[in-house]
């Protein structure tokens, strides 16, 4: 798939991050990720990226990686193009890169580097490293320590033609207004703070409407659904599932940190496709935030 082929498909539609399944040992669980990725890959999704965020990618070893992606590749060839994430300090981020092409992927999107905060230099530097390194296009994540202005930006899109994608999990709505009105249409822009639901439609109204479900992974037709309504306006529907589902959602995962992977772990397991437990330094919801995960999930379905 060609960089631009890549951009007008992430360019509509709801994108999410298939959670990565582990064995009662921790190992990864090659046949149950199948499984979940057979059970997802028709409900629509427009992209699905493999060994993101959601999917522990910072958890995964340099062992895991390429089976992960390739396993993610073949099963849902013909349906769903696979993005895979990398990221990392640079050389290691270029080398995962280099992986993910030769796994077949059709794009990757670069999480934030390893540890040390850098200047607006390092971090132009660090992309391009990683995006001379491919052939596919690249969704460079704006988050934590990547928080990339809209001259570097500039300069990055003049560098690197293989950079197709921003994707926002800051949200600072001044530097996505400021991005967005620099770059224009030379990027495909998607929403990626966590449970992007609940910023949806703001992001929308500033030229941000694709945006990635991590609920997509537990209740895949409740995420189609709430993103029909945002794509179709409709602020009575949206604001119906903000506050039955998302907003009750939102208190069960702000308990602690990391819990918004650990949620959506959590509820893959009460409805029937379990991915294992969470790695360290992840961990994961306790028995009685389980009971009221459950019973809000059964609420929807009523």
């Amino acid at each position: 798939m060609q960089p631009n082929d890549l951009k007008k498909i992430l360019s509509s539609g709801l994108l999410s991050f298939p959670i990565t399944d582990f064995d009662a040992q921790g190992d990864f669980n090659k046949k149950s990720y199948i499984e979940r990725l057979e059970w997802l890959s028709p409900f629509g999704a427009s992209a699905l990226f493999a060994a993101g965020g959601t999917g522990e990618f910072f958890s995964l070893t340099p062992q895991e990686f390429p089976e992960i992606i390739k396993t993610a590749v073949d099963t849902c060839k013909g349906q769903v193009p696979i993005l895979a994430g990398v990221g990392g300090p640079t050389r290691v981020a270029a080398a995962y890169a280099k992986e993910a092409e030769k796994a077949g992927a059709q794009g990757l999107l670069l999480l934030p580097h390893y540890l040390t905060e850098a200047s607006q230099d390092g971090l132009i530097e660090h992309v391009a490293e990683v995006c001379k390194a491919t052939n596919l296009g690249v969704v460079v994540y704006n988050r934590a320590n990547c928080r990339l202005t809209p001259d570097s930006l500039a300069k990055l899109a003049d560098r690197c033609p293989n950079l197709i994608g921003f994707k926002d999990g800051i949200g600072d709505i001044e530097l996505m207004v400021s991005i967005w009105r620099k770059m224009g249409d030379r990027f495909s822009y998607l929403g990626g703070l966590p449970t992007a639901e609940v910023y949806a439609a703001a992001y929308k109204a500033i030229g941000t409407p694709v945006y990635s479900s991590a609920v997509f992974n537990f209740v895949p037709q409740l995420a189609m659904d709430f993103y029909h309504a945002v794509a179709a306006d409709n602020f009575a529907e949206q604001n119906r599932m903000i506050d039955e589902f998302f907003l009750p959602y939102l208190e069960i995962r702000n308990r602690k940190a990391g819990y918004a992977v650990s949620i959506v772990k959590a509820g893959a397991r009460l409805v029937g496709h379990d991915a294992g437990p969470v790695r360290a330094p992840l961990t994961d919801l306790t028995a009685e935030e389980c009971d009221m995960l459950d019973k809000l999930i059964k609420k929807q379905a009523k």
